[in-house]
């Protein structure tokens, strides 16, 4: 190929040519193998267009061009005089326009400039002939229409519409409103160069909007007096992130993607389902208690297990608060947490996280039937108090489809579940059947509960499967008194079971899984002081939400999601 090129480069003089003392080196294009984006205009990785090449070289005169060569000749050829003269009028065309947008921003940012400096100059000051403006949430405004009012918040749109006229839609974290600036507020330097995200202080009256016009609240602020409190650069959050952003950089502007109208509605509700779990509990008698999250034993197996030195002793984040509500059942009865529990799993689907809200209940003197029930009482109560709450629009908003489950919920033995599997062709990765014993993934798990299309309440899995505090059924020792809660379009969203309340099994449980007891001597006390028989469960918040708002990942319903390859910001 080298001896190929030697011998046209030789045949065609001069080639190359000297201006000053630097040497011209050719450009070589080809349309069959070039590329104008990554090539560099060598024979090796040519451009594609001989355009590409001028464009490359910026300048006249050009090099000598090549071209593919036709059929039968060497590999390249130089450019026709024709098609050199053509595209170098194309060039020039190009390099106008380009000179004519450069001179056109130019003298518009010389404009800008001097408007700048002239706004310096323009100041506005509230009027003290007007009447005092009463400070208020925009949530609150409705009650003060046609009234003089102040209001905080940040600019969440902004249209400017001639030197005299601005619109703009304020936030303030409980709702939108309406400003509309005037005149002499829209000439300051603070008027010109404001921004979305920025922060503001707005006096004016409210008025309510005529009919066949829409604003947030139906009605709109006209200002009289207006101050930046907060700039914010050009551009204001587009900066950063916007809708077509992809998901890494999303996550990584996550600070400000919480102030988009989705992501504060998800936190809305988040709060809303909070409060519905709170209000559930202490309708029922139950005793909220916030237990520790720095622990030294285990509750779900070692290998999920974040491990830390804590003054020189091996320490961790806790897998779940459950062995500590067991030990306040005594003392308080019913008990709940609403607490943070860590898992150090490697998982990457859409509903893991390393670290979730945890709601956790334990309950003293129950079966494993009432238990099942308090799980269907729990889901259906506070999903009502939900949709009737004041954030149960936001659900309808963003889940039209959602209706509160009816109870009761299907039961279903984990032998039962295998059955169905098989019945219906949901099977392992590799083709086979799930048999006694097996794991029933998320994907298969899911495509049963999608199939079943309701609440199931799945019980009873084998002892070898489930933690060393699950207590065996009775008729069937081989299986727990154990459940999971599956919901369509999630899965599992609670784990629950009756926790065994004999010592010496507790003992067995522990030397089945390997398990010191040394740590937990705190927790086999409960056995030796006066035992009794319970149960209790853990449902995961954003688990719940996923199912609530019809989410695609979990990573959608908390503020900061941690996961395996995140921990920022």
């Amino acid at each position: 190929m080298q001896r190929v090129l030697r011998g046209v480069v030789s045949a065609l003089k001069p080639v190359t040519r000297t201006m000053s003392t630097q040497e011209i080196t050719p450009l070589y294009t080809s349309d069959k193998r070039g590329n104008d984006e990554k090539g560099d205009g060598t024979s090796d990785n040519p451009f594609k267009t001989p355009l590409q090449a001028m464009r490359h070289w910026a300048k006249e005169p050009f090099p000598t061009i090549f071209v593919d060569a036709k059929e039968g000749e060497e590999p390249f050829s130089v450019i026709s005089q024709a098609q050199l003269k053509k595209l170098t009028k194309v060039f020039n065309r190009e390099q106008n326009k380009s000179k004519q947008k450069a001179d056109k921003d130019a003298e518009e940012a010389a404009k800008r400039a001097a408007n700048l400096e002239e706004s310096k100059s323009v100041t506005i000051s509230e009027d003290p002939c007007l009447p005092a403006a009463k400070q208020a949430k925009i949530n609150k405004l409705k009650p003060l229409r046609d009234e003089r009012v102040k209001v905080y918040g940040w600019v969440h749109r902004l249209r400017r519409q001639g030197k005299n006229l601005i619109f703009l839609v304020l936030r303030d974290g409980t709702g939108f409103l309406q400003c509309v600036l005037t005149d002499s507020q829209c000439k300051t330097y603070d008027a010109l160069t404001l921004a979305t995200e920025a922060t503001v202080c707005i006096w004016g009256t409210l008025t309510e909007v005529p009919e066949g016009k829409a604003a947030p609240g139906g009605h709109e602020l006209k200002a009289d007096y207006w101050e930046l409190v907060g700039s914010s650069p050009a551009g204001g959050a587009d900066n950063l992130l916007n809708t077509e952003s992809n998901p890494d950089v999303m996550y990584q502007n996550r600070h400000m993607w919480i102030r988009g109208e989705n992501m504060s509605k998800v936190l809305k509700v988040r709060h809303a389902t909070i409060k519905a779990f709170r209000d559930h509990y202490y309708d029922k008698d139950y005793v909220e208690v916030t237990p520790p999250t720095l622990v030294q034993c285990q509750v779900e197996g070692g290998s999920t297990l974040f491990k830390l030195d804590y003054f020189g002793e091996e320490a961790y984040l806790t897998q779940s608060s459950q062995l500590y509500l067991e030990t306040c059942i005594p003392a308080l009865g019913n008990v709940y947490c609403i607490a943070q529990s860590y898992r150090a799993e490697s998982s990457h689907t859409r509903r893991h996280l390393s670290e979730f809200t945890h709601i956790e209940g334990e309950l003293s003197f129950i079966t494993f039937d009432e238990l099942l029930d308090s799980l269907e009482d729990l889901v259906v109560d506070t999903a009502q108090r939900i949709m009737s709450s004041q954030h149960g629009d936001l659900v309808r908003e963003m889940n039209p489809d959602f209706e509160v489950p009816k109870k009761p919920f299907k039961r279903m033995d984990y032998r039962d579940a295998l059955e169905y599997c098989k019945e219906n062709g949901i099977r392992k990765e590799d083709g086979s059947v799930f048999e006694f014993g097996d794991d029933i993934p998320e994907a298969p798990e899911r495509k049963m509960t999608d199939m079943i299309g309701e609440p199931i309440l799945l019980c009873r899995f084998p002892k070898a499967m489930k933690s060393f505090y699950m207590q065996p059924d009775k008729e069937d020792p081989i299986v727990t008194e154990s459940v999971d809660l599956l919901l369509p379009n999630v899965g599992e969203i609670i784990g629950g079971s009756m926790r065994i309340y004999d010592e010496k099994e507790l003992e067995a449980g522990f030397k089945r899984e390997g398990i010191s007891p040394e740590n937990y001597y705190w927790y086999v006390d409960q056995r030796k002081y006066g035992t009794s028989p319970h149960g209790g469960y853990g449902l995961g918040l954003e688990r719940y939400l996923m199912w609530l708002l019809n989410s695609n990942n979990i990573r959608e319903n908390c503020l900061y999601p941690r996961t395996a390859d995140r921990c920022q910001p």
